[in-house]
């Protein structure tokens, strides 16, 4: 009798009479089929690879159900789409990755009913469970009647286990129970091989933990170390050395402490790289981030490998730079770099308050040298054999004219540049240092330079002529050619005393008298020179250097004489007939030369 073209429930088919030879046929297949449930039972319970017992399993329903091809479908709970895991005796590549998606095909009504179903004819079968792809992979195969069985657990459809066969074919209950015998085993193999695969990522989940948490004890023993020995550091007073020692040994990289102006003034660890010795714009970012926010920040640019700023409130001394090393830093390694810059910052600001009681003295020191009062001169001197200074070998003087809010960093920058022999201090609102010139030479404008840049601000060094025993007249020199130099309004140079002598003697006036000097002697013939664009004050500093005389002047011009006597009687006309008369021409010289000066200082910057 024909089945219906539906797909069929595989229970209580009818067996005919058989006779004695049909039965022991059946009898010796039943026996084979035993065997061979023993055997895939056994490979079963010696489960090590679940992906070959899978392809045995299949093979098996192959051959023992005497059909053309079987194949197994792994369901998917999340799409709930059936894809093809093992196939045998496939030919075509399209079928042996064939997807089955929800509600269509064989597939999807054994997994909606989790009982067996097959069709003697899959061209016949219900037309709304027919999907394209599933039928060009059918036909690829030619397959013409299918069986499936579900692999089932307690509460869930695991797959599909199914045989096909190219010729029509009818399957009895028996070969459903084989079938669905080999689907049981099936089952067993996936829920193993996920339970294996649940335990694989749990061990896995558990080595992490255990590694995230022995890296963790690691990073804190560390940490504990190095908050131990900076501690010591500190109380110890061995300035920014150990900090930078104590980091390198625990973390295992090259550490350098920079100032303000990001020179190194400690390091550990070495050899630096060449980007811990020249920062490059990715590094100064960090560090202007770091003093923001005020954590660590890492880099990973030119062999740095970290940076903290050293910063107090708005103030920052510096910051400490990490190399590359063999492992990352850690969330608490971070948090040891920022508690080191916080200790670094405690002993600069440990430093600066020693440095400023030891300013203080000397600044007293060198205001009473300087003072120069009798009655105080042996207490002077009694102080100064305290600190280590002969005042009898201090002989000459350098001035500093800052800005009076960057004096006291101005004289704490000069002093780190002396040695203790020499007195620095500030003093009537200069920086001022006391040396011997016989011990060794200043460079005073190397000096001035240096403290420049470290202020970011112009500096006007003065140095008098050495005056041993006289510092307080040599002071006195040093700081009217300041002024006048003020007055003068030039800013970032060297000067000698002496090259101002004539002026600083007669003038010790400010900015606005100076200006008003000069403009009432000769500010007539510069308004006459841009009005005009001559060079009429050219002719008159001639005239004054070559003695008010027309013919050496002409000479000294190259000019023939009567060109000169035309350019003077035109000076009489800016000027007034009476400006060669003495007094005139005496201050009219005087303020030419000083005009004069001033451009020549202005033009050797």
């Amino acid at each position: 009798m024909r089945k219906p073209a539906d797909a069929r429930t595989a229970t209580g088919f009818d067996h005919a009479d058989a006779d004695p030879q049909q039965e022991l046929v059946r009898l010796r297949r039943r026996e084979h089929e035993l065997s061979a449930l023993f055997s895939s039972a056994r490979e079963l319970a010696e489960l090590r690879d679940s992906d070959a017992v899978l392809a045995r399993l299949v093979q098996r329903a192959h051959e023992m159900m005497g059909v053309d091809l079987a194949y197994l479908s792994e369901f998917d709970p999340v799409t709930h789409e059936l894809r093809v895991r093992e196939t045998s005796g496939s030919v075509s590549p399209s079928f042996q990755t064939l997807r089955v998606p929800p509600g269509r095909g064989l597939a999807s009504v054994v997994v909606e009913s989790r009982t067996a179903q097959w069709v003697a004819e899959y061209s016949d079968y219900t037309t709304d469970r027919h999907e394209r792809g599933i039928d060009d992979a059918v036909a690829a195969e030619g397959l013409v009647s299918l069986l499936g069985v579900p692999m089932l657990t307690s509460d869930d459809v695991l797959g599909v286990l199914f045989v096909g066969n190219r010729e029509r074919k009818d399957f009895s209950a028996e070969e459903v129970a084989l079938l669905s015998a080999l689907a049981d085993h099936a089952s067993v193999i996936l829920q193993t091989t996920q339970t294996l695969r649940d335990l694989q990522d749990s061990e896995d989940a558990s080595r992490r933990t255990l590694a995230d948490l022995t890296a963790h004890l690691v990073e804190r023993d560390r940490a504990n170390t190095v908050h131990q020995e900076l501690v010591q550091a500190v109380l110890a007073g061995g300035g920014f050395a150990p900090v930078a020692e104590t980091l390198a040994t625990a973390l295992g990289r090259a550490v350098a402490v920079t100032d303000a102006q990001d020179r190194v003034i400690a390091a550990a660890g070495l050899p630096l790289s060449a980007g811990m010795l020249d920062l490059d714009d990715d590094a100064r970012a960090a560090i202007a981030e770091s003093r923001r926010s005020g954590h660590c920040v890492t880099v990973a640019s030119g062999g740095v490998g970290a940076i903290a700023a050293l910063s107090a409130g708005t103030r920052h001394f510096g910051a400490l730079i990490l190399g590359d090393g063999a492992f990352e830093l850690g969330a608490v390694d971070i948090r040891t770099v920022e508690r080191a810059a916080q200790v670094a910052a405690l002993l600069e600001l440990q430093q600066e308050a020693a440095s400023g009681a030891d300013h203080r003295i000397r600044s007293e020191l060198i205001a009473d040298l300087l003072d120069d009062v009798p009655e105080r001169r042996t207490d002077v001197e009694r102080r100064a054999r305290r600190l280590g200074i002969d005042l009898q070998a201090l002989d000459s003087l350098l001035l500093l004219a800052v800005p009076g809010d960057q004096q006291t960093a101005a004289a704490r920058a000069l002093s780190r540049q002396l040695d203790d022999h020499d007195l620095v201090g500030e003093y009537r609102g200069y920086v001022v240092a006391a040396h011997a010139s016989d011990r060794r030479p200043l460079d005073a404008e190397a000096l001035r330079r240096h403290i420049a840049t470290g202020l970011q601000h112009p500096v006007v060094a003065v140095v008098p002529r050495a005056a041993p025993g006289a510092l307080a007249s040599s002071f006195t020199t040093a700081m009217r050619t300041a002024r006048l130099i003020a007055a003068l309004e030039l800013t970032d140079l060297t000067a000698s005393a002496d090259d101002f002598l004539p002026y600083s003697a007669i003038f010790d006036t400010d900015a606005r008298a100076l200006a008003d000097f000069l403009r009432d002697t000769i500010g007539l013939v510069r308004r006459y020179d841009a009005e005009r664009n001559a060079d009429l004050l050219g002719t008159l500093r001639a005239f004054v250097r070559n003695n008010a005389s027309p013919t050496r002047t002409a000479r000294a011009l190259n000019f023939h004489t009567n060109t000169i006597l035309q350019r003077l009687d035109r000076l009489d006309q800016v000027l007034g007939a009476s400006w060669r008369e003495d007094e005139r021409m005496f201050r009219i010289g005087i303020a030419v030369r000083l005009d004069e000066l001033r451009e020549q200082l202005q033009a050797g910057r």
